[in-house]
């Protein structure tokens, strides 16, 4: 039995349309281009662009088998900021904030030059995090920062390469 599993493992991998990552990439699908993400937010955070598209790119690397090229690859992503926001999330009984929350907004629009059917032209993703509101924004940014941007890469992976 466990002979018969490992070959039908062995087989659907070697098909190249599914992986253990939960991807489904065709073969003919060699590279990926992902686009330094713009800034269009309001509020500005000069980092966090440039920590977005490391961590999507290392994402992409480190899951897939696709070689990152800086143009024309046949995977692209192309990406801005467009919200990064600061508002109360929970309220005391005496009408002040408990918790705080740091909401980022992306948009990319995804293009497949081999498979022109999967691309799609603009899709946003938001992703948050909560902060005890005793605290100020810059002693907690970095971390929740990391964690949003981690959130923000997994819901933009899956719906490009795994299409969860």
């Amino acid at each position: 039995m466990t002979l018969v599993l490992s070959a039908v493992a062995l087989w659907v991998q070697s098909c190249g349309i599914y992986s253990f990552t939960g991807t489904s990439i065709q073969p003919e699908v060699k590279t990926v281009t992902i686009n330094y993400f713009e800034y269009t937010a309001m509020k500005v955070n000069p980092s966090l662009s440039n920590q977005l598209t490391e961590a999507l790119q290392e994402k992409f690397l480190k899951l897939t088998r696709l070689e990152l090229v800086d143009m024309d690859g046949d995977l692209e992503i192309v990406g801005a900021v467009t919200g990064y926001d600061v508002k109360a999330a929970a309220v005391t009984a005496n009408e002040q904030a408990a918790t705080s929350r740091l909401t980022v907004t992306v948009k990319i629009s995804f293009t497949n030059r081999k498979f022109p059917e999967d691309d799609f032209p603009d899709k946003s993703f938001s992703a948050y995090a909560d902060f005890d509101a005793m605290q100020s924004l810059d002693a907690v940014e970095a971390s929740l920062c990391e964690e949003i941007v981690e959130k923000l890469c997994d819901d933009m992976f899956n719906a490009t390469v795994a299409r969860w």
